[in-house]
């Protein structure tokens, strides 16, 4: 059985919660099998997987068909999903049914980005049974195209709205918040205020949980590489390495050998070439 929510909210300042994105079956299964919390449908997708150079062209469609792909691959953890820019913004009616969409592709719950702003959202969309993650500090929907990449929460008063958005969220009912490129300062202020997890992205240890692109962690996604992400693997040279030798061994003829293909039965061989002449 998949993790609930509940445990999700019990594992608060009891054991880290361990995160990655996810977009199809195969990685979703690589995750789930190696014992990830949740895995994450992010809208980053929409740059690791179909190429664009920022996550606001992602559609409701593109989140839906990443979504089912990773709920077929998965069988413990949980699946929380994007809503993607502009498919909540125009209100709850919206956010609710773009929610359910998720919801029925296959997530256990949504994310959304923002904080005072969105909190009533966040309650309407949790009064229909929907659980929602919350997502503040560097919203990539909207603050790069305000202020680009920037580390938020560096003045008292943005961290102080920013503290204020994360108990507003609670207030409206999401069951955790991600926190994205905080202060550690903030970060840490932050998860010690709220009663329910806090996910860090670029945002320092004392929060509940860390998320990370897998595409980050496994070295193959080479266009944006953040500071606060850490290459366990650098897979992009390796492939690169692997096709290359695929290559040569095809051009040499070396590929495919005698091991690679199959064989008739000789009797049925010798019917054939008498049939044909």
């Amino acid at each position: 059985m998949s993790k609930s929510v509940r445990d999700i909210i019990s594992m608060k300042n009891y054991k880290k919660i361990t995160v990655l994105t996810a977009y199809d079956f195969t990685t979703a299964h690589l995750c789930d099998k190696a014992g990830v919390d949740i895995l994450l449908v992010g809208d980053s997708g929409g740059m690791v997987m179909l190429g664009y150079e920022n996550t606001i062209p992602v559609t409701m469609e593109h989140m839906c068909i990443f979504t089912e792909a990773v709920a077929r691959g998965r069988q413990n953890a949980m699946i929380i999903a994007d809503l993607p820019f502009m498919s909540y913004q125009a209100g709850k009616s919206q956010a609710i049914e773009n929610s359910g969409r998720l919801i029925k592709a296959g997530a256990d719950a949504v994310k959304l980005e923002g904080g005072h702003e969105v909190k009533d959202t966040v309650h309407a969309i949790v009064e229909v049974g929907i659980p929602v993650m919350g997502h503040i500090g560097f919203q990539p929907q909207t603050t790069t195209l305000q202020e680009g990449y920037k580390v938020q929460a560096k003045t008292r008063d943005a961290a102080i709205k920013l503290i204020e958005s994360a108990k507003a969220l609670e207030e409206a009912g999401a069951f955790s918040i991600a926190l994205e490129m905080v202060t550690k300062e903030v970060s840490k202020i932050i998860s010690e205020s709220i009663h329910i997890p806090t996910i860090c992205i670029g945002s320092r240890p004392d929060c509940d949980g860390q998320v990370l692109v897998l595409h980050d962690v496994l070295g193959l996604y080479e266009k944006i590489k953040p500071k606060f992400a850490k290459r366990y693997l650098e897979l992009s040279d390796e492939v690169v390495k692997a096709v290359i030798s695929y290559k040569n061994d095809v051009v040499s003829g070396k590929f495919p050998a005698n091991e690679h293909s199959f064989s008739m039965d000789k009797s049925e061989l010798e019917r054939l070439k008498k049939e044909i002449g």
